[in-house]
């Protein structure tokens, strides 16, 4: 082998460290047992390094998939068997809501899930698993709902909280942040050996710490859900899983590649992000996507290919096989603190006090992180996605308009507001839509025009159109009757920075004097308006 092949299988064994012990804990999470954890990152993990070209994407469970199918089979109400076989179909129907939009080309639909929901979306979703945690941390239980109730758990039985728990992962949870400054040092690899040599070595149970159990692979009791009505609702609720395992994956998977001068298509993406959940649904699995502690971890551990994540799916494979009964000795107080671990990077608050100084979004990321802590992962997500869409399509029918002015003597028309160096010409007055003439919006802007045209002393409007590149038949009658209006009222209008296929559009809808009479610039707009208005 080569030298960078020898490094990325030793990467991969590194990685494996840190997948086996985030995926026995996300499976805690999704109330399923471990041993599916484990098969969705062994087989999502080599399906992906077949169709896949992300070379630092490691496929497996991740913390929002798991908190997502937790909340969707709570939903359900189903227990048992029923639980099992819910849990396996909805990991199949993502795959295939994966494949059909690969298939149709539908991988722009990612944008739909802003950067800044990701971000509030995150950020609370670290901060409910961590508090799901905190239980195990302390070595107690308490009862299960929102992290207010889990809180409030633990405050009201804080004497009964097991003392050598919780030294044992307060100190791991300390040894992994120290040598996260170390890169070049696969912290979870080796906290994972000290933890199976402690459970190896000391009966845990003895002295009340409890142990991660049984993980080795296996068919799970299922019964399989076959009636109409049951599969149309959840094919309902894998639509979501889909969505936010896709969103998260390809914003880690985008990342990491422009970092490196990658190009990634998103659609060949989605088919093998989408292959791998058939295969996780195949061995009975947990969704699977490319989270992004994991690929963040694989490129600061210098991985050069996919084969680094291939080693980590083969190396825990080997594990499972060969070693499940030590892993099944390690302690819960460790699992606990490496999950913690790996979620601490998504609880800097930079990302949301960044959107707060540029004054955009920081509404919706807000949105996003309350959702999450009050209504659950999965309505937290999608209230954020909800209010997300609506605040683009309220700023999509509610543009903002500038009345330009000219600079000096020259060419430049500016936003009069924002320039007051600039000046209005006599008897002319130029105003711009700042957005795309679409019918949601088309005669709001133009009405918002026509009365401030009205108002003034111009006896010409000009109406710059450089952001509408073509015009839909409401746009077309609404320019038609806009114009129609003000010549009434005994100003004329003429188009400035009109396209070409606006020209071509407005010709075809008999406005052709309209259309002949237009400008491909302002300056030669204001010419002529000052040629009419003098």
């Amino acid at each position: 082998m080569s030298k960078p092949v020898w490094r990325d299988g030793l990467t991969g064994l590194a990685m494996a460290g840190l997948i086996l012990p985030e995926s026995v804990a996300y499976a805690e999470i999704a109330g399923l047992a471990p041993g599916r954890a484990l098969a969705a990152a062994i087989a999502g993990g080599l399906a992906y390094g077949l169709v896949g070209r992300s070379r630092f994407a490691v496929v497996s469970p991740t913390s929002s998939a798991a908190a997502i199918l937790a909340a969707t089979l709570a939903s359900l109400s189903a227990t048992g068997p029923a639980r099992e076989g819910l849990a396996t179909v909805l990991v199949g129907m993502t795959g295939l809501i994966f494949l059909l939009l690969s298939l149709l080309r539908l991988g722009s639909l990612a944008s739909f899930v802003s950067r800044p929901v990701l971000r509030g979306f995150a950020f609370g979703l670290a901060i409910t698993i961590i508090v799901r945690q905190l239980p195990a941390v302390a070595g107690i239980s308490v009862p299960s709902g929102t992290i207010f109730m889990v809180l409030a758990g633990l405050a009201e039985r804080i004497g009964a909280w097991h003392l050598p728990s919780c030294l044992l992962g307060l100190t791991t949870l300390a040894v992994l942040l120290a040598l996260r400054r170390m890169p070049q040092i696969p912290g979870a690899l080796i906290v994972l050996a000290v933890a199976v040599a402690l459970g190896a070595a000391v009966d845990l149970p003895a002295h009340g710490i409890a142990i991660a159990g049984p993980v080795g692979l296996g068919w799970p009791d299922s019964a399989w859900p076959f009636s109409t009505t049951r599969l149309s609702r959840l094919a309902q609720l894998a639509a979501p899983i889909a969505l936010i395992l896709f969103a998260e994956s390809w914003g880690t998977m985008r990342t990491l590649a422009l970092r490196h001068g990658d190009t990634l298509s998103p659609n060949r993406e989605l088919a093998a992000i989408g292959t791998a959940n058939l295969a996780s649904a195949l061995v009975q699995g947990m969704p699977v996507g490319a989270g992004f502690s994991a690929g963040s971890a694989n490129e600061a551990a210098g991985a050069s290919s996919r084969w680094a994540a291939t080693t980590a799916s083969l190396a825990l494979l080997a594990m499972a096989l060969c070693a499940s009964g030590w892993i099944a000795r390690i302690p819960q107080p460790m699992l606990a603190a490496i999950v913690i671990a790996a979620l601490t990077h998504a609880l800097s608050p930079g990302p949301l006090l960044h959107l707060v100084r540029i004054r955009r979004d920081h509404g919706i990321a807000l949105a996003a992180v309350l959702g999450v802590l009050t209504l659950g992962v999965l309505n937290g997500m999608l209230l954020a996605v909800a209010l997300s869409v609506l605040h683009m399509l309220y700023e999509l029918a509610n543009p903002s308009i500038s009345e330009l002015g000219q600079l000096g003597d020259g060419h430049e028309f500016v936003d009069l507001k924002r320039h007051p160096q600039a000046h209005r010409l006599p008897g002319v007055a130029i105003f711009r839509p700042n957005g795309q003439l679409v019918f949601a919006n088309a005669e709001t802007a133009l009405g918002a025009i026509a009365r401030r045209a009205r108002a003034s002393h111009a006896r010409v409007v000009v109406l710059s159109l450089e952001e509408s590149n073509d015009l839909d038949s409401t746009a077309i009658e609404v320019v038609a009757e806009f114009t129609q209006g003000l010549e009434k009222a005994g100003k004329q209008v003429i188009l400035a920075r009109a396209h070409d296929r606006v020209r071509d559009v407005l010709a075809a809808a008999g406005c052709t004097v309209l259309a002949e009479g237009s400008t491909f610039s302002v300056a030669q707009a204001a010419q002529r308006a000052a040629q009419v208005s003098g």
